[in-house]
């Protein structure tokens, strides 16, 4: 018997357990000194009443023999499939029923949808970025090429002929850099992959953060899409579900290689190795586009974007350049006086009780940056910011 050895390559997953340990050792030394979160990737506001009360009915039916529910389909209940069908047309964007596949959340799906993909393909990969791309395609012994981001290019990097890609990962809003692709960018992505024949497999996480009209918030917004792209997406940071856990995958039937349809792969893989997301919480789900809940998630993303808000006014009058902000919960700024990334972690936390994560954690184009987030209490922002503008 034989290991898969692709999995002794991966790195340890130094960052967030270095954070964890740095700040608890600064808090043993300081115990009566508060320490400030802005690092935080995970929502802190609870399920909206909406959410809840679906919730609640769902698991009442489940006590009840006529309306209990047993082994749900693979793809997805009707009712969320729908839901979410309605929910893209208001974006002008048309998909059948049968393109929607519902999930446990989209870093499920950015591992699972390798398995329909010969290893033999070659994948392209966003530096900075979301360590989970990296990795899943470490683990199969893929190789791997790097679209850098930087400064010069607003850490959204542009295709270039000159990669060989066969897999593309797009973010956008990003994680960790909160950079957002306008449209004229993506189609670009767009063009650049369906002259290649490559699969773009999109990002949308972060799509209800976006206000700026006229930025996309699905890739199918641009025209060319749908025969060169799958969009993933998740309800986790759209409606707290981070530990509830649902998302959705849309395969478009155009989407074919070597005249195979992806859509009738993915029904395949699903239905062999998925049993599906629970009945409760895809009602739960279901829920979150109702236009009263709408309204109420709508005021949990305002008070995230409203800390990333005050984070990014006091950057800008420090005249620290930064992205993220705006259209997107996370701030990726430039280090100060040229530190390194853990050296201005250190600088933060020892001198203004801040932490925040060093942009190194992400990628070699992170080395000199940091990301800080709105996902904090509005409370603890202000304090954060109010001790980096005395520090600064």
């Amino acid at each position: 018997m034989k290991i898969n050895e692709n999995y002794l390559k991966l790195k340890e997953s130094y960052l967030f357990s270095t954070v964890a340990k740095k700040v608890e050792a600064y808090k043993a030394a300081n115990p009566a000194t508060e320490v400030l979160r802005l690092g935080i990737g995970d929502v802190t506001k609870p399920l909206t009443p909406s959410v809840i009360a679906a919730m609640h009915k769902a698991t009442d039916e489940m006590a009840a023999a006529e309306t209990f529910r047993g082994y749900g389909p693979e793809q997805g209940y009707d009712f969320l499939r729908d839901t979410l069908k309605a929910y893209y047309s208001k974006r002008g964007v048309a998909l059948d029923f049968s393109e929607i596949f519902i999930s446990d959340g989209a870093k499920s799906d950015f591992g699972n949808f390798l398995d329909i993909l010969s290893n033999e393909n070659r994948a392209l990969i966003p530096d900075p970025v979301y360590p989970a791309y990296l990795d899943v395609n470490i683990m199969l012994g893929r190789q791997i090429d790097y679209a850098e981001g930087n400064k010069a290019n607003g850490f959204k990097p542009a295709p270039n002929l000159a990669y060989d890609a066969d897999i593309i990962y797009i973010c956008s809003p990003n994680n960790p850099t909160g950079a957002v692709y306008d449209k004229k960018e993506l189609k670009a992505w767009v063009d650049y992959a369906n002259k290649k024949k490559a699969l773009i497999l999109f990002d949308a996480a972060y799509e209800a953060f976006i206000s700026e009209p006229g930025l996309p918030h699905s890739i199918y917004e641009i025209d060319g899409a749908r025969t060169c792209a799958i969009e993933i997406s998740s309800l986790s940071k759209t409606a707290g579900f981070t530990g509830t856990r649902c998302g959705y995958t849309v395969v478009p039937h155009e989407l074919k290689f070597g005249g195979t349809e992806l859509n009738a792969l993915w029904v395949r893989r699903q239905s062999t190795k998925f049993n599906g997301v629970p009945y409760v919480v895809q009602r739960a789900a279901e829920a979150v586009f109702t236009e009263k809940s709408q309204a109420e998630t709508g005021a949990v993303i305002a008070y995230y974007m409203e800390n990333a808000r005050t984070i990014s006014a006091a950057l800008t009058e420090k005249k620290i350049w930064h992205t993220g902000g705006k259209n997107s919960p996370y701030i990726w700024l430039e280090c100060p006086g040229g530190m390194k990334s853990w050296e201005f972690f250190d600088f933060l936390l020892e001198r203004a009780h801040v932490v925040g994560t060093p942009g190194a954690g992400f990628g070699k184009m992170g080395e000199g940056y940091f990301r800080l987030t709105g996902f904090g209490s509005k409370q603890t922002t202000e304090k954060a910011v109010g001790n980096i503008l005395k520090l600064l």
